[in-house]
């Protein structure tokens, strides 16, 4: 029987708001809704990012004891339930304004290029220096397997991720790697995916808040047989679950500011990698 009573029925539509109606009514829940109530003021990351699978696992629940909880809030189902998780991660990443605001806040005058420039330094630095002690060599590896046995590597990553995809398909052509930067200019990105198949390779990197185009192609990739390599900050992403190898790499940021320079260094040895196997081969 699905618990629902009138206060549930204004349903919350940011996650602060949810979180709140959450605490307020935990105690009055059934037992497995409470218990699922716990896990998600415990772990909202893989609430938003895992599957009704993952997540009744991990709650030690059943799948259905999902869309009740959700429908005891006032959702038509689990998923309505997980945007509002999800927009929980789109709205803590500030603006480009608050970010300069909060640069003026502590004291760097934006119009001092050399402080600025030595912020960004710094931050890249830091994320090399992480990357260097993160990375797992034979996740590396495994992704160069994967990437090198495709007959074609379809790029998927967008907005922010895009400089760095854009990149890969000018370096990969120089190497004379078969490749497909998918851009989704004119909004033909579904269409640019048609043409994958089981014997290509997929790409596909993204960052919190994540693209959503990004994860759309990169499950329809997966759907249509593709091998999936993902770059991506968590393993909650949602390209990280669909992907056979996860490159995990968090940048460091200056102000709010995140660095790209380590995501493109293993961008980078990737297609020189890739590259150097075809070539024993």
């Amino acid at each position: 029987m699905t618990f629902i009573d009138e206060e549930a029925r204004e349903t919350p539509r940011d996650f602060e708001s949810l979180r709140a109606l959450i605490v307020e009514r935990r105690e009055a829940l059934p037992k497995r809704l409470a218990q699922v109530a716990v896990y998600a003021l415990d772990s909202p990351d893989e609430i938003a990012f895992g599957t009704a699978a993952s997540v009744a696992q991990s709650a030690m629940v059943q799948p259905s004891t999902l869309v009740r909880f959700a429908q005891a809030f006032g959702y038509q189902g689990f998923s309505e339930l997980q945007e509002v998780f999800r927009s929980r991660l789109r709205e803590r990443v500030p603006s480009y304004d608050e970010r300069l605001a909060r640069m003026r806040q502590h004291g760097i005058p934006t119009s001092k290029s050399s402080l600025v420039l030595d912020g960004f330094l710094e931050a890249a630095q830091r994320s090399v220096l992480e990357l260097r002690e993160k990375i797992k060599p034979e996740a590396l590896e495994r992704a160069v397997d994967v990437l090198s046995a495709a007959e074609s590597i379809y790029l998927i990553g967008l907005r922010r991720s895009f400089p760095i995809t854009s990149y890969l398909s000018y370096a990969m052509g120089k190497l004379a790697i078969r490749n497909v930067l998918i851009d989704a200019v004119a909004g033909m990105g579904a269409e640019q995916a048609n043409f994958i198949t089981p014997r290509d390779a997929v790409l596909a990197v993204s960052f919190t808040p994540y693209a959503s185009e990004t994860v759309t192609l990169t499950n329809a990739a997966k759907a249509r047989g593709a091998r999936i390599v993902s770059i991506t900050d968590s393993v909650f992403s949602p390209i990280a679950s669909s992907a056979e190898v996860m490159l995990e790499i968090v940048e460091a940021n200056f102000e709010g500011f995140r660095s790209m320079t380590a995501t493109m260094a293993l961008a980078m040895s990737l297609a020189v990698a890739v590259a150097g196997r075809r070539r024993e081969r």
